[in-house]
């Protein structure tokens, strides 16, 4: 996403002296990406924003990706995940990944994160599962709820406080920028009118963070090359006074995509929100279904040539799926025909609507699981195709609400 956005105080030109109340310059920082060829944002500090005070060692913090399994297509059950508790770093768990994207899951039992945090390599989108709060960054706050996806662009130094009460995510992680579907804009780079969301939909920042203005001990913590590293700066990186560009972190509900519904059954693409480098993003929200007298509403088979496919369940029941958990993952990988489970293309006919709730990733480059998957797997789904297999019950579908 690209539109112009200011926020506090800013001088009339660009790299001209802006003077603060002491008579002394306020500090200029360009934050973006792409070189000096991508989106930026221009920010002043009351501080330079390079006084490093300490140096720590990093922390390893990474994944292990699993390229020995057998090709089959998977079913990741976390509703029931058991967090050992601890902050948002703490608590992320990789399911899947490859070379241009990862997904993870992450239940904080912390509601507050004592340091600040920066991707120096990815963006990153967390989809708020379950849990409310505010995402506070150098650009300022942007509130979030159940249903929001929250788009950080890599380098945004940022914290998440939450409100007190159970918190659920989905973190894709991106080592392309994210950005809006590239056939829904126009060559200005604005959403078109046949796009299922527009920018009045997006929630840029709306308030600038003045609360920490005391020279001190800040940690940031910058996740790089699997490493967590350390670093002490005297200064509070949100001592941000005013910014405008086209670089800084947002919102968008999923509530807010219209979907585009037709005569037959329309292929996944119609529901892409985002996308980068070899993947999309997908949202599968409330709909009405087809409306010829002869339709099949339940998807057809379809072979994977190209791409994995992996759906993250949200809300409702998902009508080509039985024993499907809410907050589980369905992978299936490049090279296998998957489809409907016997007994639900003819359960969807005559159907109207449906109210399934799920956000689907596509890769163009194969998936592969980590091993601290291996603990959600359902070593019975590959065979859930054949007639008169019964899945196993959902796991404490209650936990939602």
């Amino acid at each position: 996403m690209a539109f112009y956005h200011r926020l506090g105080q800013i001088p009339r030109k660009r790299h001209t002296q802006f003077r603060q109340p002491d008579g002394s310059l306020y500090s200029e920082q360009l934050v973006g990406t792409l070189g000096f060829h991508g989106v930026s944002s221009l920010l002043y500090h009351k501080h330079p924003p390079t006084q490093i005070k300490h140096v720590g060692e990093p922390k390893p913090y990474g994944y292990k990706l699993l390229k020995d399994r057998p090709l089959q297509p998977e079913h990741l059950r976390t509703l029931a995940q058991k967090t050992t508790g601890g902050d948002y770093l703490a608590a992320r768990q990789t399911m899947l990944g490859n070379a241009d994207v990862t997904m993870s899951i992450c239940n904080p039992t912390e509601k507050r994160m004592n340091y600040y945090y920066k991707n120096a390599t990815a963006d990153e989108v967390i989809f708020v599962h379950e849990g409310r709060g505010e995402l506070w960054s150098q650009m300022g706050k942007v509130a979030f709820e159940p249903g929001d996806y929250v788009v950080i662009p890599r380098t945004v130094i940022h914290q998440l406080h939450f409100e007190e009460g159970p918190v659920r995510l989905l973190i894709i992680e991106s080592f392309s920028p994210v950005e809006t579907v590239r056939r829904y804009r126009n060559h200005f780079g604005q959403l078109l009118e046949h796009s299922p969301y527009c920018e009045r939909d997006m929630r840029p920042p709306t308030e600038l963070i003045d609360s920490e203005t005391e020279e001190g001990d800040y940690l940031l913590q910058v996740k790089k090359d699997g490493m967590l590293h350390q670093l002490t700066y005297a200064w509070s990186p949100f001592d941000v006074v005013g910014w405008d560009g086209y670089f800084y972190p947002y919102a968008f509900s999923i509530h807010d995509f219209e979907p585009i519904t037709g005569r037959l059954h329309q292929p996944p693409p119609v529901h892409q929100t985002f996308e980068g480098h070899n993947y999309v993003i997908c949202s599968f929200v409330p709909r009405l279904f087809d409306y010829h007298p002869l339709s099949i509403p339940a998807p057809y088979n379809h072979s994977n040539v190209d791409s994995d496919e992996v759906l993250y369940y949200v809300a409702g029941n998902f009508m080509s799926r039985k024993g499907v958990d809410l907050a589980s993952f369905t992978w299936h990988p490049t090279g296998l025909p998957h489809g409907p489970h016997p007994g639900t293309v003819e359960a969807s006919l005559g159907k109207k609507e449906t109210h399934e709730l799920a956000v689907m990733v596509d890769t163009f480059r194969p998936l592969y699981m980590t091993d601290v998957a291996l603990q959600y797997l359902d070593p019975r789904y590959p065979m859930s195709w054949n007639p008169g297999f019964v899945p196993d019950p959902p796991r404490a579908a209650d936990m939602m609400d």
